[in-house]
């Protein structure tokens, strides 16, 4: 229903029920004022006859008619049997016919209180009257009655209500106007501004009704103002989308975007280059790829979980793929093309390692010349001195080669580990004792539950590892400190722990303290004879096993490094 049909209709439901009370009230309020007062003007002239009436009772019909032809009402006078003795319109011969009025409820009423009123349909004029009576007269006589019909207060009341039905019927036409005129001023821009509204969500240009009604007026302005704010946020949005899809679009790196059902949405012309597909008819992402670990990737990142990235060849190049769900559902892929990198990395493995054998031979020639004229160089000091530091450089630089060869030959891929389950505390204490505190004393303790007494791994690579790891403890830790190696079963492997007592690494250093040739104190480390290179060779020997090594530090309290080995890796 339309706003102007309801306000007609609210507005002619209420000036009807407004109707029908007044007419209501009429009936009841004006007929009961009205009575009150004939009530009123029957009680004078019942007293009135009363005081007339003659004590003859002879007399009384004819002094009944006198009075009532006088008064123009009807005078009944009742004795206190309740026998009708004097009525205006009943003759003498005819009141002996007439009912007894003892029971009669003014009667009654007035016997008992001196006054008493009624009104019904009369039983012997078959109209409706009203009764007053009040007891008085003279002797013999009980009750004067004075009675009235009604139909003069009916018609008043009908009159009056005929006043009210006419002025609710020209209410009604009233009614009509103004649910037009509101209409207009009201119902019309509520609709422009509903029709407004529609264009705003449809993306169309609104047009916004002009209105002088403050309510509506406040409406329209707000519309106004939130269309605006529409206007710019979208601005701004499609700039923000511009911006950004001309930012992936020009990336080096492939990304491509796909909804939960693995469909992709989004693919920037890295990517299309890079995997080999067209644009307009790109496969779904899970069938991009047959690489299982890829594939498993993809489909990680669609369930909403994390995985690893993967790298694979692909159309004769080497991609590192990384994916992430989105919040929304769906996934995020990133490719990066690390063909370069990769052939960078093989010949710098490939520099290292040739320079590294390339220099073997003339060390070990140095080595031995250096130690020949050391042993014959006795009884000159100096030259001795000099050819001990030259032997000292040497096998410092023989082991820093020997290190180099073998990062090379791990980061190659040419090195494979041996796996066998080997017992922990053996090897420990073997490499301790082909390693020995140099002179110091320092204590050395294996603490390998039954448990995990043994873990699944090359037995030389785990040697490399705790030759490294003792080397750097047994340089770094003074004397009376403590070395150990424990060991402890967990639901993914073995983890063992290499720990000491010594200076410790700051905190700041600690992420970088894997990588090649870095030191926490370069000078300290250079006089104590490291490489820069062992924690380096742990940390790729643990990731051939498919483990990791991570180190806890503090400075005075020593440092703690934790090989986790898988229980079960790959071949």
């Amino acid at each position: 229903m339309r706003l102007a049909a309801r306000i007609f209709a609210g507005t002619s439901l209420l000036l009807i029920v407004t109707v029908v009370g007044l007419l209501a009230a009429a009936d009841v309020v004006l007929r009961r004022h009205l009575e009150d007062q004939i009530a009123i003007d029957l009680g004078r002239e019942a007293r009135l006859a009363a005081a007339l009436v003659p004590p003859d009772s002879l007399r009384w019909p004819a002094a009944a008619q006198q009075i009532g032809a006088l008064t123009g009402h009807r005078v009944t006078l009742i004795d206190p049997t309740g026998r009708v003795r004097g009525d205006t319109e009943f003759g003498p011969a005819a009141l002996g016919r007439l009912e007894n009025h003892l029971l009669r409820p003014e009667v009654q009423a007035a016997l008992a209180g001196g006054v008493g009123r009624s009104s019904r349909l009369s039983a012997s004029t078959n109209e409706q009257r009203l009764y007053v009576a009040i007891r008085g007269g003279p002797p013999g006589l009980a009750v004067v009655r004075v009675s009235t019909t009604l139909a003069a207060v009916d018609l008043e009341v009908a009159t009056v209500q005929r006043g009210i039905a006419l002025a609710g019927l020209a209410a009604l036409l009233v009614a009509v106007i103004v649910a037009w005129m509101l209409a207009r001023a009201v119902a019309r821009p509520l609709v422009q501004l509903s029709a407004a509204a529609r264009a705003i969500a449809a993306g169309a240009s609104p047009d916004f009704p002009g209105t002088t009604v403050p309510e509506v007026a406040e409406h329209v302005f707000a519309l106004r103002a939130m269309h605006q704010q529409l206007l710019d946020r979208f601005t701004a949005l499609t700039r923000e989308r511009e911006e950004s899809r001309t930012l992936i679009e020009s990336m080096a790196d492939g990304v491509i975007a796909a909804d939960a059902h693995g469909v992709i949405v989004t693919a920037n012309p890295a990517a299309q280059r890079l995997l080999g597909f067209r644009a307009d008819a790109p496969p779904p992402l899970p069938e991009l790829f047959h690489d299982k670990g890829t594939r498993e990737l993809v489909r990680a990142a669609l369930d909403g979980r994390d995985a690893p990235p993967e790298e694979l060849e692909a159309n004769g190049r080497s991609l590192f793929i990384s994916a992430r769900g989105l919040p929304a559902g769906g996934a995020l892929l990133m490719v990066a093309d690390v063909t370069d990198f990769r052939r960078l990395e093989a010949v710098r493995r490939d520099f290292v390692a040739n320079v590294s054998h390339e220099l073997k031979t003339p060390l070990t020639s140095i080595a031995g010349y250096a130690e020949t004229l050391a042993g014959e160089t006795e009884r000159d000091p100096e030259a001795r001195r000099f050819a001990e530091t030259i032997l000292k450089n040497a096998r410092r630089m023989q082991r820093l080669v020997e290190d180099l060869l073998d990062l090379s030959r791990i980061e190659s891929g040419h090195w494979r580990p041996e796996r066998r389950v080997i017992e922990i505390a053996p090897i420990a204490r073997e490499v301790w004792t082909t390693l020995g505190d140099r002179g110091r004393k320092i204590e050395f303790a294996v603490d390998v539950p039954a448990g995990a007494a043994t873990v699944v791994a090359d037995p030389d690579a785990l040697r490399g590892i705790f030759t490294n790891l003792f080397d750097n403890a047994v340089r770094h830790t003074p004397d009376g400190g403590r070395i150990g190696v424990s060991a402890a079963q967990e639901p993914d492997g073995v983890a063992i722990t290499v720990s000491d007592t010594g200076s410790g690494i700051p905190s700041e250093h600690l992420p970088r303290v894997f990588e090649r040739f870095y030191r926490v104190d370069p000078a300290r480390s250079r006089d104590q004879g490291g490489t820069g290179l062992g924690l380096a060779i742990v940390k790729h020997l643990m990731e051939a096993h498919g483990g990791t090594a991570t180190a806890e530090s503090a400075v005075g309290r020593g440092t703690s490094v934790r090989l986790a080995f898988p229980a079960v890796t790959k071949p």
